[in-house]
């Protein structure tokens, strides 16, 4: 191989790089990011509107989803629904991951504060994730916002164990001390040497966050603890089907299909992430 193909080689775009399965995910969820995205244009009734006389309609061009028990049209719910689903699941993501690697900086930092914040994170995560998400919006009630809060307070101890992991590897580094040794402050040491260790790893988690949040979200608005049912989500559109299942099951396998073709998506691309970022899995297939 030539230099100037050597040079080239590591230019190549990400999507060239990622292998077949990984390259399907991207393309399947970022039409669902879009579509839902462009819903409030691409929607074509009000995904709120009743109407009695269209109750359990079969697919038509004036519904081509067909309609569920109170003359709803299926195709806009969808589409409102997975906005809403999107958001709150990325919403739960970001904010878990940002809190969680502050603590987990101090954690891994300041070996006073380890073992309080990690006794703290271990009580956390001996709650089940579920039951704590439940209980959280029992208490504050059904609103995104409460959502979004009973997603992210499980999700971050698992965030502060990682980033702790890798800051209790990186500090011990040559490089970590001998900034130290050269006066640089706390600050300045977390935010230059430590923090960018952490992002490769945080990207990786962020991305099995995301698809946690989405099936939390369907989990907790199908058990009725989610949003309000007012508010069309992918869990709260299968929740109110089920009841009609057998009459017409059409209303539990489009938000499911969706709901699964999005979560798979997005595990996909977390793998091909973690062998990418990963320079073990580089040098093993390199």
């Amino acid at each position: 191989m030539s230099a100037a193909a050597d040079i080239a080689a590591p230019r190549a775009g990400f999507f060239s790089r990622l292998g077949a399965a990984p390259r399907v995910a991207l393309i399947v969820l970022a039409l669902i990011v879009l579509v839902t995205a462009l819903s409030p244009w691409l929607a074509t009734h009000d995904p709120k509107a009743m109407d009695a006389t269209a109750r359990l309609q079969g697919m038509s061009a004036a519904h081509p989803l067909g309609t569920d028990n109170f003359g709803r049209d299926l195709y806009s719910r969808v589409l409102i629904g997975g906005r809403v689903s999107l958001v709150i699941g990325v919403s739960a993501a970001i904010v878990s991951v940002l809190i969680g690697l502050a603590i987990g900086m101090v954690a891994g930092f300041f070996r006073t504060a380890d073992g309080i914040i990690m006794r703290v994170m271990d009580a956390l995560m001996a709650i089940p994730a579920i039951l704590l998400a439940i209980a959280l919006v029992a208490l504050n009630g059904p609103s995104i916002g409460s959502v979004i809060a009973a997603i992210t307070i499980p999700e971050i101890p698992r965030v502060v164990r990682l980033v702790r992991s890798v800051v209790l590897s990186a500090r011990e580094e040559p490089y970590v001390e001998a900034a130290i040794a050269l006066g640089s402050s706390m600050p300045k040491v977390l935010t230059r040497h430590l923090v960018p260790n952490t992002l490769a790893p945080l990207i990786v988690q962020g991305t099995y966050i995301l698809a946690s949040a989405i099936l939390t979200e369907a989990i907790l608005s199908f058990l009725g603890a989610g949003v309000s049912t007012e508010t069309p989500t992918w869990g709260n559109i299968m929740a109110e089907g089920r009841m009609f299942f057998r009459l017409k099951p059409e209303l539990i396998l489009w938000p499911g299909l969706v709901l699964s073709a999005c979560i798979l998506s997005v595990n996909l691309l977390g793998d091909a992430a973690r062998d990418m970022l990963d320079p073990r899995l580089k040098k093993r297939t390199g």
